[in-house]
């Protein structure tokens, strides 16, 4: 999980300069490590790309459409784990932004969206380029400000990031009239930059982890379903996620936005799940007996119908978003958590109990696997006469398996794309 770097907040709040609202937003922003923001200018926001002009701290990547400005911070975020930013206009630039804000929304993606909006006096008058920025993306976003003072913006840009990365990681909308970008005020973070009332729990009810690490101990049939919360945690859950598996020998499925969070190559990984995963991995999530859930959560492409998914289990759920635990599968226990903090206390009272020594055998529950995987549900034939998808992502793998790259970071540039796809024919051909 993304944390928020506070130690700018708390020096910048001797930093009490005059400046206007577009020169805040800039120094903000700077402050809290931005180093690039993907928009589309418009005379709403006009005032911010002044500001951005005359600096260099922060990059500038001009788009061609406000959806692609939210898919690009969408990316970026993805990549460095830090939230992306993006500018765009009042009006339809804002509404241009509502197909990526959902996006991040549902993909628990960090992003900070500032907006422009027509002056203060003119809001509600249907100005030129007027729209309900805030009532539009309240439904898409995990909070959005309509700044009403130019003295307020640090505050609210420092509080906005605390948001987006803190819990479950998703976009926040800052809609700033015109004029609060005209106006100046002496730049000033107040108090610690924290929301007044998010409060994430990270730390899971003690009872209920040792409640489910006891159930998963007696289990026959166990299964461990992974998601994209993993991933957002940080590198280190992906570890404890490894070390877990490996100590208690369950068998581990990931969702679409969970790969990765587990080793592929791992004899205990049986693939993706759902109506695009493996024969393996879904017959097993069917036919288990405990669910460890950690970080998903029961989407409609996993569990298609709800009465019918994996009905003779034990349920355990543990996410850090509390409105997701029991909204499609009603679960046996459930954890609200990070999960991080979750898989590390599993670890600790797993071997402080001894429950590997205790726990029952699951070789019958491997044999059982063993067939499945057996029906190799991501064969395919060959073709002499059409490279097929497969073919191709097999020769590259055999490639690039022992490397980190297989082509120098300074040929990937728009201009080698051809370059590449010829080499990479070539060894799909070799």
């Amino acid at each position: 999980m993304t944390k928020t770097d506070t130690t700018a907040a708390s020096a910048a709040q001797n930093d009490t300069a005059e400046m206007n609202g577009a020169e805040m937003i800039l120094k903000a922003l700077g402050d809290l490590g931005v180093d690039a923001i993907f928009g589309y200018p418009g005379g709403a926001v006009l005032p911010i790309y002044d500001a951005i002009y005359k600096q260099d701290r922060i990059r500038h990547i001009l788009v061609r459409h406000e959806q692609a400005a939210t898919h690009a911070a969408e990316g970026y975020a993805r990549s460095t784990g830090k939230p992306g930013v993006v500018l765009v206009t009042s009006g339809p630039g804002a509404t241009n932004a509502v197909t990526g804000l959902t996006d991040a929304m549902l993909d628990s993606i960090p992003m900070i969206c500032i907006t422009g909006q027509v002056a203060r006096h003119l809001i509600g008058n249907d100005a030129f380029q007027e729209a309900d920025t805030v009532g539009i993306t309240r439904p898409c976003t995990k909070h959005n400000y309509l700044v009403q003072d130019t003295a307020d913006v640090p505050s609210i840009i420092h509080e906005a990031f605390y948001v987006a990365t803190n819990g479950r990681p998703g976009p926040v909308v800052i809609d700033m009239p015109k004029d609060v970008q005209v106006e100046t005020a002496k730049y000033e973070v107040r108090g610690s930059a924290v929301h007044r009332t998010y409060r994430p729990q990270v730390d899971g009810d003690e009872a209920a982890i040792h409640k489910a690490v006891e159930m998963m101990a007696k289990a026959a049939r166990p299964i461990i379903y992974s998601g994209g919360g993993i991933i957002n945690s940080g590198p280190e859950a992906s570890k404890l996620l490894v070390e877990f598996a490996q100590m208690t020998g369950m068998p581990v499925t990931n969702t679409l936005m969970g790969l990765g969070a587990y080793p592929a190559s791992d004899k205990q990984f049986l693939g993706m799940l759902g109506m695009h995963g493996t024969w393996e991995a879904n017959h097993a999530m069917h036919d288990c007996d405990v669910m460890l859930a950690i970080g998903s959560r029961f989407d409609d492409r996993v569990t298609a119908r709800l009465d019918g998914f994996s009905p003779d289990s034990k349920k355990i759920h543990v996410d850090i978003d509390l409105s997701s635990i029991n909204k499609n599968i009603q679960v046996d226990i459930p954890i609200v958590g990070d999960a991080c903090s979750v898989l590390r206390r599993m670890i600790d009272i797993w071997k402080a109990e001894g429950y590997g020594k205790q726990q029952p055998s699951l070789d019958a529950w491997w044999d059982q696997i063993a067939e499945w995987r057996a029906v190799k549900s991501l064969s395919y034939t060959d073709s002499d006469t059409v490279i097929m998808p497969q073919k191709a992502l097999e020769r590259l793998q055999h490639f690039i398996k022992d490397k980190t790259l297989l082509f120098p970071r300074k040929w990937a540039s728009t201009r080698c794309g051809l370059l590449n796809s010829f080499i990479l024919t070539g060894l799909i051909a070799g």
